[in-house]
């Protein structure tokens, strides 16, 4: 397996079919790279022992973790705790570092998170990954992987999820919203196609979301205006993409959000216009 992992360590998403497989190293951290594949990939519901860190370099990768849809834009990772079900969607032509870290006796979260990845910590992993053998440790690598857990401890931890309840007919509510954000039917009339009551429907949201009808549609178009600005898309797609009437609609449901106009957040996040 060690040479596979060399070999195709830019296709592993198609190439490693035991997603198991970093339970089998002795590393606490194991680093491979997927880049430049031209289709977008996804990998099946698998879990595994080690937690893993999901950082997508270039690119936008989604995570499905047990209820809940993940963000993961650029400077952002996902952790994923060791033994959580999970998938991942990658967009075609990413460039993403996945880690398979043994968490245990650290205290990095116990549930799914998104962190706010530092410049030092990318480019401790992206140096990581060009030393690192995978057939055995070595005590240079080791003190790299000392300072590299040091730090992903102290990463800041951000809320980019949408949650996807198993309820049956909020699952396929979710589903739907996802499928069309810029869908403006009301939660009355959603729940007459679910053959029940407004009230009912608000009730059922509330208990298994812990959220308003409103909150989880806002939340979903957070995290899709997030995944949207992270690949470039100009504002005014963005805004007709999740149904608002106006841009300047959108930037002020924005604004009331994360405290910034899109404009402002894209060009601190990732340094783009």
């Amino acid at each position: 397996m060690d040479n596979k992992l060399r070999n195709t360590d830019k296709t592993i998403f198609e190439s490693l079919t035991d997603l198991c497989f970093a339970d089998h190293y002795p590393h606490r951290i194991l680093v491979l790279r997927s880049q430049s594949v031209p289709h977008s990939e996804e990998t099946p519901w698998h879990q595994h022992k080690k937690g893993q860190l999901v950082l997508p370099l270039t690119g936008v990768v989604t995570s499905f973790i047990d209820d809940k849809m993940w963000l993961v834009p650029p400077r952002c990772a996902v952790w994923i705790p060791g033994n959580v079900m999970h998938r991942n969607q990658i967009s075609s032509n990413a460039d993403v570092c996945m880690l398979f870290v043994d968490s245990a006796d650290l205290p990095l979260p116990d549930a799914a998170c998104t962190l706010t990845v530092t410049p030092f910590v990318r480019e401790l992993i992206l140096h990581l990954h060009t030393q690192q053998r995978y057939e055995e440790t070595d005590p240079a690598t080791d003190r790299l992987v000392d300072v590299l857990l040091d730090q992903l401890i102290q990463l800041e931890r951000e809320e980019f999820d949408f949650p996807i309840p198993d309820e049956p007919t909020l699952n396929r509510l979710a589903r739907e919203l996802i499928a069309r954000p810029n869908e403006k039917r009301t939660l009355g009339e959603w729940a007459n196609d679910f053959a029940m009551s407004e009230r009912t429907l608000a009730r059922m949201i509330k208990r298994h979301v812990e959220l308003t009808f409103g909150q989880w549609r806002s939340q979903l178009h957070i995290v899709l205006a997030l995944q949207k600005l992270a690949v470039n898309m100009p504002i005014q797609t963005i805004s007709e993409e999740l149904g608002y009437e106006s841009v300047s609609a959108f930037i002020t449901f924005f604004k009331k959000a994360l405290g910034k106009s899109p404009r402002q957040y894209r060009i601190e996040r990732w340094g783009k216009e």
